[in-house]
């Protein structure tokens, strides 16, 4: 069984926001709700030498789940690929996950009463295909794939490369790495 990761490189992104723009048509989101933003840090240097930073945030997929945890009804669920999501259906919109969800990735959806939140494209990625966030970005900083498989691009980038897990104190242990 695969095991889904994501890696940020953000020594190649530029912020041109395809990645969100992408998340946004492909979910049909209300126009409040971002799965995947990307904050912008700087501008940094001093005149003409200045540089700007840019951080793609999305759910991180954790191993160890406090929104999962904090679910009552079983609504949100991680499968054995660790993909996290949410069964609308399941969900009666107490707020619990958005409350434990130490990175504010889930959202309340105001038209359904339930909460979303990216699920690394879980139908495109179960048929082998890449999240739409991925498939956009033309900077190649966003890269999926199997942490499990030892030729995966994503394997080879997390080994090859200093990386770091957003908030890796908490030990909920992402599968979203960041390489700056």
């Amino acid at each position: 069984m695969a095991r889904f990761a994501m890696v940020m490189d953000t020594r190649r992104c530029i912020g041109c926001h395809s990645c969100t723009v992408a998340c946004k048509v492909r979910n049909e989101l209300p126009i409040d709700m971002i799965y995947n933003p990307v904050t912008t840090d700087g501008p940094h240097g001093t005149f003409p030498h200045l540089n700007m930073r840019f951080l793609p945030l999305i759910c991180m997929h954790c191993k160890n789940t406090p929104c999962v945890d904090a679910c009552p009804t079983g609504a949100s669920i991680q499968a054995e690929n660790g993909i996290i999501f949410v069964e609308d259906k399941k969900c009666v919109g107490c707020l619990s996950c958005i409350m434990a969800c130490p990175y504010g990735a889930r959202f309340h959806n105001h038209d359904s009463g339930a909460v979303n939140k990216c699920d690394f494209c879980k139908d495109r990625a179960e048929d082998g295909l890449l999240p739409h966030c991925v498939e956009t970005c033309h900077q190649n900083a966003r890269i999926f794939g199997d942490l499990d498989d030892e030729n995966s691009e994503v394997f080879k980038l997390i080994h090859d490369n200093p990386s770091v897990r957003l908030l890796s104190e908490l030990n909920t242990e992402p599968y979203v790495f960041y390489i700056f």
